[in-house]
C-alpha cells in the first residue's frame, strides 16, 4: 500500500506529514547550500525521480527542517490572507503547499519501509511527534478553517467543475474530522493524543522489525531440514552466515503468523519451534515487547474518538469509508465467520485422517496445518505445491506475466532503465509507455526480502501524478521473496506470483491516475476501496493466454503442464476455510479493539486475554487456525488500517463482481481494459468510490460472487 504523503492527503488520513520543529534549527538549515542537500531542489532526473545516489542519511533532518520553515510560511500566508477566501487563494493554495516536505517525506518514509537502518529509525522516532504536531497546527488553525468554511459554504455558486467542487468538500470534511470545530481546550488535548499515538506507532513497528529479525530460528543440522529443497537449505545456510550466527542454518520469519517453511519441513519439533517463535513475537517480555504499546494505543484512540464526538475509534474511521458504519462491517464479517470456521473444521478433520493414517499420535496443531494440508492436497488433487515453483521464475513472471497482461489489457509497454539511481542494488526500474509511445510512468520493482525491509508486500508512490503540479507518477512495488544463492534462479511460490499480480494492480491504480489535484491522486481512495483494483488484477495470473506466456520451466522452457494447472485450478477452493478463518480472526480482532471505549480498553497484562476472549466471542477461536496476525505483531492496525483490516474482504466483494464482469464481456481485451481504466483506475479519489464502481460494473455490489469463490455458499456440517 502507498504511503500517500502529499500534504493534503496526509492531513486527510492522519499520516505523517510536514514537520513542526523549533524555529532556530529551521533557520540554521535554511542557510545550507542547495547543492549540499538533494531535497532542496526538485530532482532534474526524468519524472523528478528521486536522486537516490545523492541522498545521505544526514540530508533528511535538514530537509525536514527547511521544509517546515517553508510550509509554515505558506500556511501562514493562506490563513492570514486579507483578501476574501476563494477557491484559488485557499483550497488550491493548500494543495500547492509543502512541496519540499512532500519530497523528503515521500522518500524518507518509503525507504524507512524498504531499506531502513539505525540512523533512519532513530530519526523516525524523533520525527513522529513533531510531524503529528505540525499536522495539528494546520488542521486546528481557526483562521485557516474559517477560510475553508467560507469557500465550502458557497461551493455551489462558484462554477467549479466536479473534481474542484469535490476538493472543497473533502477539505472541509478532512478538517472537521481532524478536530477543526473543537474548543481550544479540546484542541490542546487532541494535539497531545496525536503526538503520543505517533510516537507509539513508530515504536511498535520498530520493535516488530527488530523482534522479527531476532526471532529467526536457528538449526544445527541439515538432518532437521528434511523436506527442504537443496536451494532452500543453501538459503538457510547463507542466512546464518550473513547474520554471523553460531548455528549452521537460520530460518528468518515473515510478518504473518504462518511461515512458508511449515509446508515442507518434516521435523515436527522444528515446525513447532518456528510457529511458536512467530506467534509469540512482541509478547514474551524483553525490550521488543509490544503489549504496553498496544494497550496505550487502544485507550488513546478511544479517548480521541470520544473527543471528536464518536462512541469509539471504529465509528470514527468507518464513517468515512465506503462501508459507512460499524453495523455494515459487523454484518459482513458476521455472515462470513460461521461458514468459514465450519469449513476450517471440516478441513481439519481431513488433515487429522492423514495424521492418524500415518500413525501420528497427536491432534493437528497450528504448526501441522500447512504440512499436512499439502498432503491432503496431493491426495485429493494429486499435486504438490513444490511442483509449481520451477515454472515460476521471477523474471519471467514479471516480464512475461505481469507486464504481458498489462500490455494486452491496456496497451502499455515497458522498457528497463539502467541509467537511473537505485536505493538498493536488488531493485529494477522500468519506464512505462502508452500504446502510442508517449511516456506514462516509472516503475520500481523491489521483490527481494532483506533485514532492512519490513514484512509483507505493498505499493509506494515516490512521485504522485498531478495535473496541478505537472507531475507524472513514479510507483514502486515491494515484496519479500527470499533471495536465492548467487547464480541460482529465483523460483516463486504460487502465492508469491499472486502477490506480484496483486501489487501491480495497486501500481496500475497509481500509474493510470489522471486527476488534477494531489489530494485525489492514484490510490487516494477510501481504505476499504483501495484493495479492490489490486484484487481484480489477480485474475490475470491464471488467465489462459497469460499463464501460457510466463509459466515455463526455468531449465527446459517447457510450459506448465495443462494437467498440473487443471489440478491447481480444481483445488481453487481447497483450504479456503483455513484462509478465510485466519483472515477473519485478524479482521474481527481489529474491530474488537476499536469498537470499545477507553474505559473498556485492556491493560498490557490483559492484552492476550482480551485477544482470546474477542476471538471466542466472534466464534473464530479455533486453535489450529490462529489469526493471520496476532495483536503484538499486527502492524496493519498500528498504521492506516486501524479499524480497517476488514477492507480486504470488503474490497473482495467488489473484486468478485468485477471478475464476473470481465468474464461476461470477453476477458482480456483492450476494450475491457480501457473501460476499467476510464471509469475507475484513472479517477483516483476524484469521485465517490461506489459511484466509480457502479460506473464500471453497471450495478451495485453483490456478496454472492465472493461466497461462491471462497466455497462458503454452502455450509458444511461443522461436526465433521
Amino acid at each position: 500500500m502507498d504511503h500517500r504523503l502529499t500534504l493534503a492527503v496526509a492531513l486527510a488520513l492522519g499520516l505523517t506529514a510536514p514537520l513542526h520543529a523549533a524555529e532556530a534549527p529551521a533557520k540554521a538549515a535554511a542557510t545550507q547550500p542547495a547543492a549540499a542537500n538533494p531535497f532542496f531542489e526538485k530532482s532534474t532526473l526524468p519524472y523528478q525521480f528521486p536522486r537516490f545516489d545523492a541522498i545521505k542519511d544526514a540530508d533528511y533532518a535538514p530537509a525536514f527542517e527547511r521544509g517546515m520553515a517553508e510550509s509554515n510560511k505558506e500556511i501562514e500566508a493562506i490563513a492570514g490572507n486579507k483578501d476574501a477566501p476563494t477557491f484559488e487563494n485557499t483550497i488550491v493554495a493548500l494543495e500547492n503547499a509543502g512541496e519540499l516536505l512532500t519530497r523528503v517525506s515521500t522518500v524518507f518514509f518509503s525507504l524507512s519501509g524498504t531499506n531502513t537502518n539505525e540512523t533512519m529509525q532513530k530519526l523516525q522516532t524523533e520525527l513522529a511527534p513533531k510531524l503529528s504536531a505540525h499536522r495539528d497546527r494546520i488542521v486546528l488553525d481557526g483562521d485557516l478553517f474559517k477560510r475553508i468554511e467560507a469557500v465550502y459554504a458557497k461551493r455551489d455558486t462558484l462554477g467549479l467543475d466536479a473534481e474542484s467542487k469535490r476538493l472543497v468538500e473533502r477539505y472541509h470534511t478532512d478538517f472537521v474530522r481532524a478536530g477543526a470545530k473543537l474548543s481550544d481546550a479540546d484542541k490542546t488535548r487532541l494535539k497531545t493524543l496525536n503526538g503520543e499515538l505517533a510516537k507509539l506507532g513508530t515504536a511498535f513497528n520498530q520493535n516488530l522489525l527488530k523482534e522479527t529479525n531476532a526471532a529467526a530460528v536457528t538449526v544445527a543440522s541439515a538432518d532437521e531440514l528434511k523436506g527442504f529443497s537443496d536451494g532452500a537449505i543453501k538459503t538457510a545456510e547463507e542466512a546464518a552466515k550473513a547474520k554471523k550466527s553460531d548455528a549452521k542454518y537460520l530460518i528468518p520469519l515473515l510478518n504473518t503468523s504462518g511461515q512458508p517453511p511449515l509446508s515442507s519441513l518434516e521435523n515436527r519439533a522444528l515446525r513447532e519451534r518456528i510457529m511458536t517463535a512467530s506467534l509469540t513475537r512482541g509478547s514474551k517480555g524483553g525490550e521488543f515487547d509490544n503489549r504496553d504499546i498496544v494497550a496505550e494505543v487502544v485507550k488513546l484512540r478511544a479517548e480521541r474518538a470520544t473527543l471528536l464526538g464518536y462512541p469509539n475509534h471504529a465509528a470514527y474511521v468507518l464513517e468515512d469509508e465506503t462501508a459507512g458504519s460499524i453495523g455494515a462491517v459487523n454484518k459482513l464479517l458476521g455472515e462470513l465467520a460461521p461458514p468459514a470456521v465450519a469449513n476450517a473444521r471440516a478441513e481439519a478433520a481431513d488433515i487429522q485422517k492423514v495424521i492418524d493414517k500415518e500413525g501420528g499420535k497427536f491432534q493437528v496443531a497450528s504448526w501441522d496445518w500447512s504440512f499436512y494440508a499439502e498432503k491432503v492436497r496431493a491426495e485429493k488433487y494429486a499435486y504438490d505445491a513444490e511442483q509449481l515453483r520451477p515454472y515460476f521464475e521471477m523474471d519471467s513472471v514479471l516480464r512475461n506475466g505481469v507486464f504481458f497482461a498489462a500490455t494486452k489489457l491496456y496497451g502499455i509497454t515497458f522498457k528497463e532503465r539502467t541509467d537511473l539511481p537505485k536505493y538498493h542494488p536488488d531493485t529494477q526500474i522500468f519506464e512505462v509507455f502508452e500504446a502510442d509511445g508517449s511516456p506514462l510512468a516509472l516503475f520500481i520493482v523491489d521483490y527481494y526480502a532483506r533485514p532492512s525491509k519490513r514484512g509483507g508486500a505493498w505499493m509506494n508512490a515516490y512521485v504522485q501524478q498531478s495535473g496541478l503540479r505537472g507531475t507524472k507518477p513514479v510507483i514502486g512495488n515491494h515484496l519479500n521473496i527470499p533471495k536465492p544463492p548467487a547464480g541460482e534462479p529465483t523460483l516463486m511460490t504460487w502465492d508469491e506470483v499472486n502477490t506480484a499480480f496483486h501489487e501491480f494492480g495497486h501500481a496500475l491504480h497509481g500509474m493510470f491516475s489522471n486527476v488534477k489535484y494531489p489530494r485525489f491522486s492514484g490510490t487516494s481512495v477510501p481504505r476499504d476501496f483501495v484493495e479492490y483494483p489490486s484484487q481484480v488484477n489477480e485474475m490475470w495470473m491464471t488467465w489462459p493466454e497469460v499463464i501460457a506466456n510466463y509459466a515455463k520451466h526455468y531449465k527446459t522452457g517447457e510450459p506448465l503442464p495443462k494437467a498440473l494447472l487443471d489440478k491447481v485450478q480444481a483445488a481453487d477452493k481447497f483450504n479456503q476455510g483455513f484462509a478465510t478463518t485466519e483472515y477473519l480472526g485478524a479482521a474481527l480482532l481489529d474491530q474488537a479493539y476499536h469498537q470499545i471505549g477507553a474505559a473498556q480498553a485492556p491493560t498490557a497484562a490483559t492484552i492476550l486475554d482480551f485477544e482470546a476472549s474477542a476471538l471466542k466471542k466472534a466464534g473464530v477461536d479455533f486453535a489450529p487456525v490462529p489469526p493471520r496476525y496476532r495483536t503484538t505483531y499486527f502492524s496493519h492496525i498500528m498504521g492506516g488500517y486501524s479499524a480497517g483490516y476488514y477492507a480486504y474482504i470488503w474490497s473482495e466483494v467488489l473484486d468478485a463482481n468485477s471478475v464476473q464482469w470481465f468474464k461476461a464481456n470477453g476477458g482480456l481485451t483492450r476494450a475491457n481494459g480501457d473501460h476499467f481504466r476510464k471509469t475507475l483506475l484513472s479517477r483516483g479519489g476524484s469521485a465517490d468510490a461506489m459511484v466509480l464502481f457502479k460506473d464500471f460494473a453497471g450495478h451495485a455490489p453483490d456478496v454472492k460472487d465472493l461466497l461462491e469463490r471462497r466455497g462458503l455458499a454452502a455450509k458444511p456440517d461443522a461436526k465433521k
